[in-house]
């Protein structure tokens, strides 16, 4: 697959979870922006309100399985190191979130990284961390 050393180079996505995406998501020309790929992927949540209820959001009920394990083990595996995915996992425990809620946030973060790498051709490159001194 040609994109296959772009979605790779992402941490927490080997040529596993690499294969298994291209398989799950199909043709990504067929996904209009990062957003339509992750309410493909049901990490976008979707509203229950009723009556004057609102912001009642829960998980929409038609979404991949296939996708959604993609994104989350990926989220999942690159918490381990210490990088900005930890950072933000760490950060939105800090704000309350329970663990699966954390990752799947991540995983939503990750998405739009992914997108983003897919969209401007390019492989993911770590930020250099600034030098205290």
């Amino acid at each position: 697959h040609p994109q296959a050393e772009i979605i790779e180079s992402l941490p927490g996505i080997g040529p596993i979870l690499g294969a298994e995406l291209v398989v799950a998501a199909g043709d990504l020309s067929a996904y209009a922006d990062a957003g339509h790929l992750a309410s493909a992927a049901g990490l976008v949540p979707v509203p229950r309100d009723s009556g004057r209820r609102t912001g009642n959001l829960h998980r929409p009920k038609r979404y991949s399985r296939r996708l959604r394990r993609v994104f989350y083990m990926s989220a999942q595996t690159s918490i381990i190191k210490d990088g900005p995915n930890r950072d933000f996992y760490l950060k939105k425990r800090a704000e309350g979130c329970k663990h699966v809620q954390a990752i799947i946030a991540l995983a939503r973060r990750r998405v739009s990284v992914l997108w983003a790498l897919l969209r401007d051709n390019r492989v993911f490159t770590p930020a250099p961390v600034a030098q205290a001194g």
